[in-house]
C-alpha cells in the first residue's frame, strides 16, 4: 500500500483512529494513536510525528530526546482489537533534525541486514520462519520485596492440579506429555485456533497450531517462511494477537522460555536459508542436500553461536532453559533431522526449495529484528571466511558421555556469559553498519544494569531449602 492508498483508505472506510506501532531495543511494541484527520495528506509520510524518545527502553537520554517516527504504509492493516475500526502501521524511526535512520532502531537494523546480504553479491533474500512456543494460562501471580518473594501459575490444565479439590474432571496432560493429544486432555484447541483466524486476519500465513511438549497449556502456532523484516513484523503481530485473544478469555499467554521446573521450556526454532534470483542457495549435493554455502553459512552461526546467544537469548530466564540434560540443544553441532543437535537439516521433502537450516537454541523472548539480523550476519561471515562447520553429530546427544562430547563447544550458560561473548566477538556485527558499536554497547550496559545485577542481588527462594538451616 502506498501513502496515497492508505489516505484514500481512510476516507473511503471512515477509519477515524491511526495507531502507530514501533518496537523498542529491548523487543517490546510501543504505540500511540493519531485522529485519520492527521492523515488527511500524504505529506505525512514524508514529515513524520515526533515523539519523546528519552522515555524509551535503551534509547535516547533526556537532552536529545526528539525522535520521529516514520509510519510505513506497506503494514497497514486493520488492528483486530480495537472497538472502534483502527488501521495500524509500523513505524521506523529517525532523527529529526539530521534525517538519518535511528540506529538503535530495531527495524532499521533489520532494514540494514537485508541491504547488507545483497550488497555483498551472495544472495537477494534471506527467509526466516519461527516456531515460537508459548504458555496458555488462567493466571499468573508474583511479586518480589526486600523480605519476600513468589510466583504462582494457575493452570486449569496444570498436571499439579490433579488433586485439587471441588470440581475435577481430570484430564490433564502430565509433565512432558503434552505432545499432540486430543481433547479434553488438549482444552486449548478453540483458543489457538481463534488465534490463528485473528493471524490470517492481518495477513499472516499460518502453516499449524498444536498443543506443545509442556504441562499447563503450553503451544506453538507456526508461521509461513517470510523474508527478515516481514517476518520481523509478523512476529511482533503474532505476539499482540496471542496476548490479546488470551485477554479475550480472561486467560493470559507467557513467552518465558522456563516458566515451569522440571518441564519443558518454551524455545524458538529459527529456519533459515539465502536465496538469488528466485533460486535456493542451500540446496546442494553435500551432507543432508546442502550445498558448500550452506555449510558454511552453518559454520558462521555456530562459530559466532555465544555471542549471538546475548540477542537470540537475551534473559536470565532463559538459561533456565539451555542446561544439559534438558531439551534444549547447547552442544554446538549440526545434524540432519536430528533434534538435539544447535542447528539441524530438516528433511521432510527433497525438493530444492525446501533445502534450509533450523537454528534450535533461541527463545521468543528475542527481538526478532535483531535476532534474526544478527543470525544472518553470522552466516554470512561463515560464507564470507569459507568457515568449516566440522563434522556433523549424527548420534542423539543428549545420551551421549562427557568424554565423547569433548572438544564440543557449548553455549553459555548465562545471560552474563552470553553478554561477555558479545563483548568479545561482534566485529561480525558491525559490517556494512548493520549493528553499531553503540547499539551493542547500550545493549550490554542495560541488560548487566536492569537484568544481570539484579538478579545477583536478590536471594532466591530455593535457596532458602538449601541454607536456611546451614
Amino acid at each position: 500500500m502506498t501513502p496515497k492508498e492508505v489516505v484514500e483508505l481512510l476516507k473511503k472506510k471512515e477509519i477515524p483512529i491511526v495507531d502507530l506501532k514501533f518496537m523498542d531495543l529491548l523487543g517490546q511494541w510501543q504505540h500511540f494513536s493519531a485522529p485519520a484527520s492527521e492523515f488527511r495528506e500524504e505529506a505525512v509520510f514524508e514529515e513524520g510525528i515526533g515523539f519523546d524518545g528519552s522515555s524509551i527502553r535503551g534509547w535516547q537520554s533526556i537532552e536529545a530526546s526528539d525522535m520521529l517516527v516514520m509510519p510505513d504504509p506497506e503494514t497497514a492493516v486493520l488492528d483486530p482489537f480495537t472497538r472502534e475500526p483502527t488501521l495500524t502501521m509500523l513505524c521506523n524511526i529517525v532523527d529529526p533534525i539530521t534525517r538519518a535512520d535511528y540506529t538503535r532502531d530495531p527495524r532499521n537494523v533489520a532494514r540494514k541486514a537485508e541491504a547488507y546480504l545483497k550488497s555483498t553479491g551472495i544472495g537477494d533474500t534471506a527467509y526466516f520462519g519461527p516456531e515460537p512456543e508459548f504458555f496458555i494460562l488462567n493466571g499468573i501471580r508474583y511479586d518480589t520485596n526486600q523480605h519476600s518473594s513468589f510466583y504462582y501459575i494457575e493452570s486449569a490444565e496444570g498436571i499439579w492440579n490433579s488433586g485439587r479439590e471441588g470440581q475435577n474432571l481430570g484430564y490433564k496432560p502430565r509433565y512432558k506429555e503434552g505432545y499432540f493429544p486430543v481433547a479434553p486432555n488438549d482444552s486449548l484447541q478453540d483458543i489457538r485456533t481463534e488465534m490463528v483466524r485473528e493471524m490470517e486476519r492481518v495477513g499472516i500465513r499460518v502453516e499449524k497450531q498444536h498443543h506443545e511438549v509442556a504441562t499447563a497449556g503450553q503451544a506453538e502456532i507456526d508461521m509461513r517462511f517470510l523474508p527478515l523484516l516481514k517476518m520481523g513484523d509478523a512476529l511482533s503481530w503474532y505476539k499482540y494477537i496471542c496476548r490479546n485473544v488470551a485477554i479475550r478469555h480472561a486467560m493470559t499467554v507467557t513467552f518465558m522460555p522456563k516458566p515451569i521446573f522440571a518441564d519443558n521450556g518454551s524455545g524458538m526454532h529459527v529456519h533459515q536459508s539465502l536465496w538469488k534470483g528466485g533460486k535456493p542457495l542451500f540446496a546442494g549435493s553435500g551432507y543432508a542436500g546442502l550445498s558448500e554455502l550452506g555449510l558454511h553459512y552453518i559454520a558462521g552461526i555456530l562459530h559466532h553461536a555465544p555471542a549471538l546467544a546475548a540477542f537470540t537469548n537475551p534473559g536470565t530466564n532463559s538459561y533456565r532453559r539451555l542446561v544439559p540434560g534438558f531439551e534444549a540443544p547447547i552442544n554446538l553441532a549440526y545434524s540432519s533431522r536430528n533434534r538435539s543437535a544447535a542447528v539441524r537439516i530438516p528433511m521432510y521433502s527433497p525438493s530444492p526449495s525446501s533445502r534450509r537450516i533450523e537454528v534450535r537454541f533461541p527463545d521468543p523472548t528475542c527481538n526478532p529484528y535483531l535476532g534474526f539480523a544478527a543470525m544472518l550476519m553470522a552466516g554470512l561471515d561463515g560464507i564470507q571466511r569459507r568457515l568449516d562447520p566440522g563434522q556433523p553429530l549424527d548420534k542423539d546427544i543428549y545420551a551421549l558421555t562427557p568424554a565423547e562430547l569433548e572438544g564440543v563447544p557449548t553455549m553459555p550458560a548465562s545471560l552474563e556469559d552470553a553478554l561477555e561473548m558479545l563483548k568479545g566477538d561482534h566485529d561480525f556485527l558491525l559490517q556494512g553498519d548493520v549493528f553499531t558499536e553503540d547499539l551493542i554497547e547500550t545493549w550490554i550496559d542495560y541488560k548487566m544494569s536492569r537484568e544481570v545485577s539484579p538478579m545477583r542481588l536478590r536471594p532466591h527462594p530455593y535457596e532458602f531449602a538449601l541454607y536456611f538451616d546451614a
